[in-house]
């Protein structure tokens, strides 16, 4: 449990009532991520336009997927909920289960799945990274740009994932998930011997 002093969304004030006005507006409530992070909300709005300018280019399905591989390797219940909860308007309920469960099994294309394979990398073992890891990209077909925008995706999880776990955020749990995908998107990432693929 956080030990900030979050404002309430009567007491919040100037940009942070702003940010808190929209998440009304979108989702219907505040969440604790937002109340958090926009203790900053020049910080917060930046982030924003970051996610914004690296989703717009990679592509919403892209960018989720990455997003998901990287929540799940740092072990990030906050954001595996809330881009499961957003996945679902891109993927079936049915394929995201499979996905979150394992996403070398859940019907992805060889592309998808290698993007995911890197975020996955870059978020437990950054260091070990060579220039391997991206030409194994391009010999799927991603452009130099792709390339440089899955890694912001990856990367922009680990820093707003571990933001969130280091200042212990309360968990806030999504409407409109099944108890079998939530189960689902909270289990830890599945163990794949080396070389697998």
């Amino acid at each position: 449990m956080s030990i900030l002093d979050l404002p309430s969304d009567a007491e919040a004030t100037g940009l942070t009532a702003e940010i808190y006005a929209e998440d009304i507006r979108s989702m219907g409530q505040v969440p604790s991520h937002t109340r958090a992070v926009s203790l900053n909300p020049e910080a917060y709005l930046a982030w924003e336009s970051l996610t914004k300018a690296i989703s717009s280019s990679l592509g919403v399905r892209r960018y989720e997927l990455v997003t998901l591989a990287a929540a799940q390797a740092i072990g990030s219940d906050h954001c595996r909920l809330a881009h499961g909860k957003k996945t679902l308007n891109i993927l079936g309920e049915d394929q995201l289960l499979a996905v979150a469960r394992d996403f070398h099994d859940a019907g992805l294309s060889p592309a998808e799945v290698a993007m995911m394979d890197y975020a996955v990398k870059l978020s437990t073992d950054a260091a070990a990274m060579t220039d391997g890891d991206s030409r194994a990209l391009r010999e799927l077909g991603f452009t130099d740009r792709e390339i440089v925008d899955v890694t912001l995706a990856a990367g922009a999880r680990n820093y707003f994932s571990r933001v969130l776990l280091a200042l212990a955020v309360d968990l806030d749990i999504p409407e409109g998930l099944s108890p079998e995908l939530r189960e689902a998107l909270l289990a830890p990432l599945p163990v794949r011997p080396a070389n697998s693929d």
